[in-house]
């Protein structure tokens, strides 16, 4: 069981109130109500630990090992999925996962970076990191929808595009910019959904979208807290002072146009609760989908350049 640090005091009092039902079970010794009491310090317990969470804590919380990642949702909310590989060009990028989709009788196009569950997976999927062909392949994916006239759901999670050597002889930064443009005049709706970690080009390469939905505790920025501490500071170890500062939460994001809509957890994370969140992540993309239907496609076009267009204002005072 992996325990996040501000998990650790709820962990205990849930252990204290499980050996508490347990001994009452056999001899009763504590009655109903005692046990009642108890529960309702774990209920306060929570909310106020949960209530106070920094921007570090909410990183943790987007990368644990048991949230949801790109397959789970596949997994859950699609009565059915038949995925495309490959990118015609190079070969298959299984840090991304593409493919034909129903949810709820409604035809999508699927598009997600999958991090792996455990090591041999997360090596099988490179943890997230997708190469130039994984960008191509999602391109690729996304060229269909708009053949057929079916709407792009991109589910977002990863902690940057593959910065090694052999992406960047194969045009990393290529791949990823050509996915921009390209996204840019699709003429079908997209609805883009960040999971997880949304760090740098490589989570904008597939997010794009007419609608950015973000979970409660999701992140979204040019770089990880890790990556701006060492460059600003050159110390990594101050990850949780860079993670205040970049303003990466949700929150923040919504105030600044970045995204339009906060997919809400459940307390705690959706580690703890998953079909709560797959149900709220089916919800946000079907509600959505209606809204983007009708709206033509070269009125959606535009509407989209401009979204993306007015990100980035400022002002200044004198």
């Amino acid at each position: 069981m992996s325990l996040l640090p501000h998990e650790k005091e709820i962990y205990e009092c849930e252990q204290v109130i499980s050996q508490v039902k347990q001994q009452s079970g056999s001899n009763s010794v504590w009655s109903e109500k005692e046990i009642a009491k108890l529960e309702k310090k774990l209920d306060q317990l929570k909310k106020k630990v949960y209530s106070k969470l920094k921007p570090w804590e909410r990183v943790t919380i987007s990368r644990h090992p048991s949230r949801p990642h790109t397959s789970d949702y596949i997994d859950n909310i699609c009565e059915d999925f038949v995925e495309i590989f490959g990118d015609r060009n190079f070969q298959d990028d299984h840090a991304v996962i593409t493919g034909f989709a129903t949810i709820n009788s409604n035809k999508f196009v699927i598009v997600g970076l999958e991090k792996g569950k455990d090591t041999d997976s997360r090596i099988y999927r490179n943890f997230g990191m997708a190469h130039p062909e994984g960008y191509r392949k999602a391109l690729r994916a996304m060229k269909l929808a708009e053949k057929f006239d079916l709407p792009v759901l991109s589910l977002i999670d990863t902690p940057g595009a593959y910065p090694g050597l052999t992406a960047e002889e194969r045009g990393q930064g290529w791949a990823i910019a050509n996915n921009l443009l390209e996204m840019a005049r699709l003429s079908t709706p997209i609805i883009a959904v960040l999971i997880g970690e949304g760090c740098s080009g490589g989570a904008l390469g597939i997010g794009m979208g007419d609608i950015i939905g973000m979970l409660e505790h999701s992140y979204y920025s040019v770089i990880s807290p890790e990556g701006c501490a060492s460059i600003l500071w050159n110390d990594s170890s101050k990850n949780a002072i860079a993670a205040e500062a970049l303003k990466m939460q949700s929150e923040e994001l919504l105030k600044l146009g970045v995204i339009d809509h906060i997919i809400k957890e459940p307390l705690g994370g959706a580690h703890l609760e998953p079909k709560v969140v797959y149900e709220n992540v089916k919800q946000f993309a079907l509600e959505h989908l209606e809204v983007l239907r009708l709206i033509p496609p070269k009125e959606l076009i535009e509407l989209r350049y401009q979204k993306f267009r007015k990100m980035g204002n400022f002002q200044t005072e004198k």
